[in-house]
Protein backbone atom coordinates (compact mmCIF):
# COMPACT_ATOMS: atom_id res chain seq x y z
CA UNK A 1 0.00 0.00 0.00
CA UNK A 2 1.29 3.48 -0.86
CA UNK A 3 0.45 6.76 0.80
CA UNK A 4 -1.96 9.14 -0.87
CA UNK A 5 -0.04 11.27 -3.36
CA UNK A 6 0.17 15.04 -3.15
CA UNK A 7 -1.80 16.52 -6.02
CA UNK A 8 -4.14 13.55 -6.01
CA UNK A 9 -7.15 13.59 -8.33
CA UNK A 10 -10.09 11.70 -6.91
CA UNK A 11 -13.64 10.81 -7.81
CA UNK A 12 -16.35 10.50 -5.16
CA UNK A 13 -18.71 7.57 -5.69
CA UNK A 14 -21.21 5.29 -4.00
CA UNK A 15 -20.47 1.54 -3.94
CA UNK A 16 -23.89 0.77 -5.45
CA UNK A 17 -23.01 2.83 -8.53
CA UNK A 18 -19.78 0.95 -9.27
CA UNK A 19 -19.65 -1.65 -12.04
CA UNK A 20 -19.11 -5.26 -10.96
CA UNK A 21 -17.79 -7.52 -13.67
CA UNK A 22 -16.65 -4.56 -15.78
CA UNK A 23 -14.43 -3.07 -13.06
CA UNK A 24 -11.23 -3.53 -15.09
CA UNK A 25 -12.45 -1.32 -17.92
CA UNK A 26 -13.97 1.17 -15.48
CA UNK A 27 -10.70 1.65 -13.61
CA UNK A 28 -8.74 1.90 -16.87
CA UNK A 29 -11.14 4.62 -18.05
CA UNK A 30 -10.68 6.56 -14.82
CA UNK A 31 -6.91 6.32 -14.97
CA UNK A 32 -6.94 7.50 -18.57
CA UNK A 33 -8.97 10.54 -17.46
CA UNK A 34 -6.36 11.43 -14.82
CA UNK A 35 -8.25 10.03 -11.81
CA UNK A 36 -5.89 8.15 -9.48
CA UNK A 37 -8.19 7.69 -6.47
CA UNK A 38 -11.75 6.63 -5.70
CA UNK A 39 -13.37 8.15 -2.62
CA UNK A 40 -16.08 5.59 -1.77
CA UNK A 41 -18.97 6.02 0.66
CA UNK A 42 -18.87 3.77 3.71
CA UNK A 43 -21.19 5.15 6.42
CA UNK A 44 -23.97 7.15 4.77
CA UNK A 45 -27.43 8.65 5.28
CA UNK A 46 -30.77 8.44 3.46
CA UNK A 47 -31.31 9.89 0.04
CA UNK A 48 -33.32 9.96 -3.16
CA UNK A 49 -30.80 10.05 -5.99
CA UNK A 50 -31.32 10.57 -9.70
CA UNK A 51 -28.69 8.52 -11.55
CA UNK A 52 -28.23 9.59 -15.19
CA UNK A 53 -26.32 6.41 -16.10
CA UNK A 54 -27.50 4.10 -13.32
CA UNK A 55 -27.50 0.40 -14.16
CA UNK A 56 -31.03 -0.98 -13.90
CA UNK A 57 -32.63 2.03 -12.25
CA UNK A 58 -32.43 5.80 -12.48
CA UNK A 59 -33.90 6.68 -9.07
CA UNK A 60 -32.20 5.09 -6.07
CA UNK A 61 -32.93 5.10 -2.34
CA UNK A 62 -29.92 4.00 -0.24
CA UNK A 63 -30.55 2.28 3.08
CA UNK A 64 -30.68 5.00 5.71
CA UNK A 65 -27.90 5.19 8.28
CA UNK A 66 -26.12 1.99 7.30
CA UNK A 67 -22.52 1.17 6.46
CA UNK A 68 -21.83 0.07 2.90
CA UNK A 69 -18.85 -2.11 3.82
CA UNK A 70 -18.17 -4.98 6.21
CA UNK A 71 -17.57 -4.22 9.89
CA UNK A 72 -16.63 -6.18 13.02
CA UNK A 73 -19.47 -5.74 15.59
CA UNK A 74 -17.20 -6.70 18.49
CA UNK A 75 -15.15 -3.55 17.96
CA UNK A 76 -18.05 -1.26 18.81
CA UNK A 77 -19.55 -0.16 22.09
CA UNK A 78 -23.14 0.79 22.80
CA UNK A 79 -23.83 2.15 19.29
CA UNK A 80 -23.67 -0.64 16.75
CA UNK A 81 -23.50 0.03 12.99
CA UNK A 82 -25.66 -1.94 10.60
CA UNK A 83 -24.31 -3.32 7.34
CA UNK A 84 -26.35 -2.49 4.25
CA UNK A 85 -27.56 -5.03 1.73
CA UNK A 86 -24.96 -3.59 -0.66
CA UNK A 87 -22.20 -4.51 1.81
CA UNK A 88 -23.58 -8.00 2.44
CA UNK A 89 -24.14 -8.72 -1.25
CA UNK A 90 -20.61 -8.78 -2.65
CA UNK A 91 -19.03 -5.85 -0.74
CA UNK A 92 -18.15 -3.65 -3.76
CA UNK A 93 -16.26 -1.31 -1.43
CA UNK A 94 -13.94 -4.14 -0.47
CA UNK A 95 -13.60 -5.23 -4.10
CA UNK A 96 -12.23 -1.85 -5.13
CA UNK A 97 -10.25 -1.23 -1.93
CA UNK A 98 -8.31 -4.42 -2.61
CA UNK A 99 -7.27 -3.39 -6.13
CA UNK A 100 -3.71 -2.29 -6.73
CA UNK A 101 -4.31 -0.15 -9.81
CA UNK A 102 -6.22 2.71 -8.17
CA UNK A 103 -6.16 4.21 -4.70
CA UNK A 104 -9.25 4.02 -2.49
CA UNK A 105 -10.23 6.43 0.27
CA UNK A 106 -13.00 5.57 2.75
CA UNK A 107 -15.57 8.38 2.88
CA UNK A 108 -17.49 8.27 6.16
CA UNK A 109 -20.44 10.43 7.19
CA UNK A 110 -20.32 10.36 10.98
CA UNK A 111 -23.05 12.40 12.73
CA UNK A 112 -25.74 12.61 10.04
CA UNK A 113 -27.57 9.36 10.77
CA UNK A 114 -31.33 9.16 11.33
CA UNK A 115 -31.39 5.39 11.82
CA UNK A 116 -28.91 5.57 14.69
CA UNK A 117 -30.62 8.66 16.09
CA UNK A 118 -33.94 6.83 16.26
CA UNK A 119 -32.33 3.70 17.70
CA UNK A 120 -30.39 5.64 20.35
CA UNK A 121 -32.54 8.71 21.13
CA UNK A 122 -30.33 9.86 24.02
CA UNK A 123 -27.44 10.44 21.57
CA UNK A 124 -29.05 13.08 19.32
CA UNK A 125 -28.78 16.85 19.27
CA UNK A 126 -31.37 18.68 21.39
CA UNK A 127 -32.14 22.34 20.73
CA UNK A 128 -32.74 24.99 23.40
CA UNK A 129 -36.29 23.67 23.91
CA UNK A 130 -35.13 20.05 24.26
CA UNK A 131 -36.52 19.07 20.85
CA UNK A 132 -34.59 16.11 19.37
CA UNK A 133 -33.02 16.27 15.91
CA UNK A 134 -33.21 12.61 14.99
CA UNK A 135 -30.91 13.00 11.97
CA UNK A 136 -28.03 14.48 13.99
CA UNK A 137 -25.89 12.62 16.53
CA UNK A 138 -24.17 14.88 19.06
CA UNK A 139 -20.35 14.73 18.92
CA UNK A 140 -20.14 15.69 22.62
CA UNK A 141 -21.88 12.44 23.59
CA UNK A 142 -19.30 9.85 24.81
CA UNK A 143 -21.13 6.94 23.15
CA UNK A 144 -21.17 8.82 19.84
CA UNK A 145 -17.47 9.59 20.14
CA UNK A 146 -16.70 5.92 20.82
CA UNK A 147 -18.76 4.92 17.76
CA UNK A 148 -16.92 7.41 15.51
CA UNK A 149 -13.50 6.23 16.70
CA UNK A 150 -14.43 2.56 16.35
CA UNK A 151 -15.85 3.02 12.85
CA UNK A 152 -12.80 4.85 11.52
CA UNK A 153 -10.38 2.40 13.13
CA UNK A 154 -12.36 -0.60 11.88
CA UNK A 155 -12.40 0.72 8.30
CA UNK A 156 -8.67 1.35 8.22
CA UNK A 157 -7.82 -2.00 9.81
CA UNK A 158 -10.16 -4.13 7.73
CA UNK A 159 -9.44 -2.61 4.31
CA UNK A 160 -6.18 -1.53 2.62
CA UNK A 161 -7.47 2.02 2.06
CA UNK A 162 -5.02 4.85 1.48
CA UNK A 163 -6.92 7.10 3.85
CA UNK A 164 -10.22 8.36 5.21
CA UNK A 165 -12.30 11.47 4.56
CA UNK A 166 -14.72 12.40 7.34
CA UNK A 167 -17.89 14.34 6.59
CA UNK A 168 -20.48 15.66 9.08
CA UNK A 169 -18.11 15.11 11.98
CA UNK A 170 -19.61 18.01 13.96
CA UNK A 171 -23.05 19.34 14.83
CA UNK A 172 -25.41 19.39 11.86
CA UNK A 173 -26.76 22.75 10.72
CA UNK A 174 -30.46 23.30 11.45
CA UNK A 175 -31.48 23.37 7.78
CA UNK A 176 -30.34 20.20 6.10
CA UNK A 177 -33.15 19.03 3.86
CA UNK A 178 -34.70 16.49 6.20
CA UNK A 179 -37.59 14.48 4.74
CA UNK A 180 -40.41 16.89 3.90
CA UNK A 181 -38.75 19.69 5.88
CA UNK A 182 -41.29 22.50 5.97
CA UNK A 183 -41.95 25.84 7.66
CA UNK A 184 -44.15 28.88 7.09
CA UNK A 185 -41.76 31.03 9.10
CA UNK A 186 -39.10 32.68 6.98
CA UNK A 187 -35.55 31.43 7.58
CA UNK A 188 -32.59 33.70 8.26
CA UNK A 189 -29.01 33.09 9.47
CA UNK A 190 -29.79 34.15 13.06
CA UNK A 191 -32.76 31.81 13.45
CA UNK A 192 -30.96 28.90 11.81
CA UNK A 193 -27.89 29.51 13.95
CA UNK A 194 -29.83 29.55 17.21
CA UNK A 195 -31.94 26.50 16.32
CA UNK A 196 -28.79 24.62 15.33
CA UNK A 197 -27.22 24.85 18.81
CA UNK A 198 -27.23 21.67 20.88
CA UNK A 199 -28.14 21.78 24.56
CA UNK A 200 -28.28 18.08 25.29
CA UNK A 201 -27.14 17.03 28.74
CA UNK A 202 -23.59 16.36 27.52
CA UNK A 203 -23.26 19.80 25.91
CA UNK A 204 -24.74 21.48 28.99
CA UNK A 205 -22.44 19.59 31.37
CA UNK A 206 -19.32 19.88 29.22
CA UNK A 207 -19.71 23.61 28.71
CA UNK A 208 -20.47 24.12 32.41
CA UNK A 209 -17.27 22.28 33.29
CA UNK A 210 -15.43 24.69 30.99
CA UNK A 211 -16.76 27.62 33.05
CA UNK A 212 -19.67 28.55 30.77
CA UNK A 213 -23.09 29.31 32.24
CA UNK A 214 -24.69 26.89 29.78
CA UNK A 215 -28.04 26.57 31.58
CA UNK A 216 -28.54 30.33 31.50
CA UNK A 217 -27.40 30.46 27.87
CA UNK A 218 -29.90 27.78 26.91
CA UNK A 219 -32.74 29.68 28.62
CA UNK A 220 -31.67 32.92 26.94
CA UNK A 221 -31.55 31.34 23.48
CA UNK A 222 -34.95 29.71 24.02
CA UNK A 223 -36.49 33.04 25.07
CA UNK A 224 -35.03 34.87 22.06
CA UNK A 225 -36.24 32.25 19.59
CA UNK A 226 -39.69 32.17 21.20
CA UNK A 227 -39.92 35.95 20.93
CA UNK A 228 -38.96 35.79 17.27
CA UNK A 229 -41.55 33.10 16.53
CA UNK A 230 -44.21 35.21 18.24
CA UNK A 231 -43.34 38.32 16.20
CA UNK A 232 -45.71 39.42 13.41
CA UNK A 233 -43.05 39.63 10.68
CA UNK A 234 -40.15 37.60 9.34
CA UNK A 235 -36.66 39.06 9.60
CA UNK A 236 -34.98 39.34 6.16
CA UNK A 237 -31.79 37.36 5.54
CA UNK A 238 -29.42 40.34 5.60
CA UNK A 239 -30.95 41.66 8.82
CA UNK A 240 -30.75 38.20 10.41
CA UNK A 241 -27.09 37.93 9.43
CA UNK A 242 -26.32 41.27 11.13
CA UNK A 243 -28.12 40.21 14.33
CA UNK A 244 -26.23 36.94 14.36
CA UNK A 245 -22.95 38.87 14.20
CA UNK A 246 -24.19 41.23 16.93
CA UNK A 247 -25.05 38.37 19.31
CA UNK A 248 -21.69 36.72 18.71
CA UNK A 249 -20.01 39.93 19.87
CA UNK A 250 -22.43 40.98 22.62
CA UNK A 251 -23.14 37.62 24.25
CA UNK A 252 -19.86 36.45 25.77
CA UNK A 253 -21.34 33.12 26.89
CA UNK A 254 -22.52 32.37 23.36
CA UNK A 255 -19.06 32.99 21.93
CA UNK A 256 -17.45 30.86 24.63
CA UNK A 257 -19.96 28.08 24.01
CA UNK A 258 -19.19 28.06 20.29
CA UNK A 259 -15.44 27.96 20.96
CA UNK A 260 -15.98 25.10 23.39
CA UNK A 261 -17.80 23.16 20.65
CA UNK A 262 -14.83 23.69 18.32
CA UNK A 263 -12.55 22.21 20.97
CA UNK A 264 -14.80 19.18 21.39
CA UNK A 265 -14.78 18.43 17.67
CA UNK A 266 -11.02 18.95 17.31
CA UNK A 267 -10.49 16.63 20.28
CA UNK A 268 -12.62 13.93 18.64
CA UNK A 269 -10.67 14.22 15.37
CA UNK A 270 -7.37 14.03 17.28
CA UNK A 271 -8.59 10.88 19.02
CA UNK A 272 -9.54 9.33 15.67
CA UNK A 273 -6.16 10.27 14.19
CA UNK A 274 -4.39 8.63 17.12
CA UNK A 275 -6.46 5.44 16.79
CA UNK A 276 -6.30 4.97 13.00
CA UNK A 277 -3.17 3.32 11.59
CA UNK A 278 -0.46 5.88 10.89
CA UNK A 279 -0.12 5.21 7.15
CA UNK A 280 -3.80 5.99 6.47
CA UNK A 281 -4.20 9.71 5.76
CA UNK A 282 -7.05 11.37 7.67
CA UNK A 283 -8.75 14.37 6.04
CA UNK A 284 -11.78 16.25 7.34
CA UNK A 285 -14.49 18.05 5.37
CA UNK A 286 -15.14 20.98 7.75
CA UNK A 287 -18.60 21.62 6.30
CA UNK A 288 -20.59 21.53 3.08
CA UNK A 289 -21.87 25.03 3.86
CA UNK A 290 -21.07 27.82 1.44
CA UNK A 291 -19.00 29.89 1.89
CA UNK A 292 -16.55 27.87 3.98
CA UNK A 293 -16.50 30.52 6.72
CA UNK A 294 -19.89 29.26 7.93
CA UNK A 295 -18.29 26.02 9.12
CA UNK A 296 -18.24 27.33 12.71
CA UNK A 297 -21.98 26.57 12.80
CA UNK A 298 -20.97 22.90 12.89
CA UNK A 299 -18.16 23.32 15.42
CA UNK A 300 -15.38 23.52 12.84
CA UNK A 301 -12.28 25.58 13.61
CA UNK A 302 -10.01 25.32 10.58
CA UNK A 303 -6.70 25.60 12.43
CA UNK A 304 -7.71 23.14 15.15
CA UNK A 305 -9.11 20.56 12.72
CA UNK A 306 -6.14 20.84 10.36
CA UNK A 307 -3.76 20.31 13.29
CA UNK A 308 -5.74 17.32 14.61
CA UNK A 309 -6.02 15.60 11.21
CA UNK A 310 -3.60 15.33 8.29
CA UNK A 311 -5.40 18.07 6.37
CA UNK A 312 -8.70 19.51 5.22
CA UNK A 313 -10.85 18.77 2.18
CA UNK A 314 -12.96 21.79 1.22
CA UNK A 315 -16.24 21.74 -0.67
CA UNK A 316 -15.74 24.60 -3.15
CA UNK A 317 -19.22 24.55 -4.64
CA UNK A 318 -18.99 27.91 -6.38
CA UNK A 319 -20.36 29.28 -9.65
CA UNK A 320 -17.07 30.98 -10.60
CA UNK A 321 -13.38 30.25 -10.20
CA UNK A 322 -12.49 33.47 -8.38
CA UNK A 323 -14.81 32.80 -5.45
CA UNK A 324 -13.48 29.22 -5.22
CA UNK A 325 -9.86 30.39 -5.07
CA UNK A 326 -10.77 33.18 -2.62
CA UNK A 327 -12.46 30.71 -0.26
CA UNK A 328 -9.48 28.38 -0.48
CA UNK A 329 -7.04 31.17 0.37
CA UNK A 330 -9.16 32.41 3.29
CA UNK A 331 -9.18 28.94 4.82
CA UNK A 332 -5.43 28.61 4.25
CA UNK A 333 -4.78 31.86 6.10
CA UNK A 334 -6.63 30.51 9.10
CA UNK A 335 -5.56 26.87 9.00
CA UNK A 336 -1.87 27.49 8.48
CA UNK A 337 0.56 25.44 6.39
CA UNK A 338 -1.38 22.18 6.36
CA UNK A 339 -2.38 20.07 3.33
CA UNK A 340 -5.51 21.48 1.70
CA UNK A 341 -7.56 19.55 -0.85
CA UNK A 342 -10.84 20.51 -2.49
CA UNK A 343 -13.99 19.02 -3.99
CA UNK A 344 -15.63 20.35 -7.16
CA UNK A 345 -18.90 19.49 -8.88
CA UNK A 346 -18.61 19.27 -12.70
CA UNK A 347 -21.74 20.68 -14.25
CA UNK A 348 -24.81 22.40 -12.78
CA UNK A 349 -25.42 23.99 -10.38
CA UNK A 350 -21.75 25.00 -10.07
CA UNK A 351 -20.61 25.08 -13.69
CA UNK A 352 -22.88 26.27 -16.49
CA UNK A 353 -20.48 25.04 -19.17
CA UNK A 354 -17.24 23.13 -19.61
CA UNK A 355 -15.15 26.28 -19.93
CA UNK A 356 -16.32 27.50 -16.54
CA UNK A 357 -15.41 24.19 -14.92
CA UNK A 358 -12.04 23.90 -16.65
CA UNK A 359 -11.06 27.41 -15.55
CA UNK A 360 -11.89 26.48 -11.95
CA UNK A 361 -9.65 23.40 -12.10
CA UNK A 362 -6.86 25.40 -13.73
CA UNK A 363 -6.93 28.28 -11.24
CA UNK A 364 -7.07 25.99 -8.21
CA UNK A 365 -4.10 24.08 -9.64
CA UNK A 366 -2.21 27.35 -10.03
CA UNK A 367 -3.13 28.20 -6.44
CA UNK A 368 -1.27 25.06 -5.35
CA UNK A 369 -4.16 23.06 -3.92
CA UNK A 370 -2.93 19.68 -2.64
CA UNK A 371 -5.52 17.66 -4.52
CA UNK A 372 -8.83 17.95 -6.36
CA UNK A 373 -11.69 15.49 -6.16
CA UNK A 374 -14.92 15.50 -8.13
CA UNK A 375 -18.45 14.86 -6.85
CA UNK A 376 -20.11 12.43 -7.65
CA UNK A 377 -19.83 9.62 -10.19
CA UNK A 378 -23.41 8.35 -9.91
CA UNK A 379 -24.99 11.81 -10.04
CA UNK A 380 -23.10 13.14 -13.06
CA UNK A 381 -24.06 12.95 -16.72
CA UNK A 382 -21.61 11.07 -18.89
CA UNK A 383 -20.81 14.29 -20.72
CA UNK A 384 -19.83 15.97 -17.44
CA UNK A 385 -17.55 13.06 -16.61
CA UNK A 386 -15.77 13.84 -19.87
CA UNK A 387 -15.10 17.37 -18.64
CA UNK A 388 -12.94 15.95 -15.85
CA UNK A 389 -10.44 14.25 -18.14
CA UNK A 390 -9.98 17.29 -20.35
CA UNK A 391 -9.66 19.66 -17.37
CA UNK A 392 -7.07 17.42 -15.69
CA UNK A 393 -5.03 17.14 -18.89
CA UNK A 394 -4.80 20.94 -18.97
CA UNK A 395 -4.01 21.05 -15.24
CA UNK A 396 -1.14 18.63 -15.81
CA UNK A 397 0.45 21.12 -18.17
CA UNK A 398 0.04 23.87 -15.57
CA UNK A 399 1.77 21.70 -12.97
CA UNK A 400 4.68 21.14 -15.36
CA UNK A 401 5.01 24.90 -15.91
CA UNK A 402 5.01 25.70 -12.19
CA UNK A 403 7.54 23.03 -11.10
Amino acid sequence: MTAEPRGRHGLYAYPWDLPGQQSEGFVAELRQSGIDSLCLATAYHAGKFLRPHGAGSHVYFPEDGTVHCRVRPERYGRIQPRESEVARDGDPFGLFAGRGDIGVTAWAVLMHNTRLGMAYPETVVRNAFGDPYWYSLCPANPDVQDYAVALCTDLADRYPVHGLVLESAGWMAYRHGFHHEFALVGANPWLDGMLGLCFCKHCIAGARQAGIASDALRARIAARVSAYLAAPLDTPEDVGRSWLAFDLVADAELGAFLRWRCGVLAGLIARIRQSVRADAALFVIPSTQQPAGQAWLEGADFAALAAAADGLELCLYKPDWSSAVADLEEVRRRAGPRPMRCILRPGPPDAADEGNFARKVAELTRAGVDGISFYNFGHLRRSHLGWIGRALAAAKEIQRETT
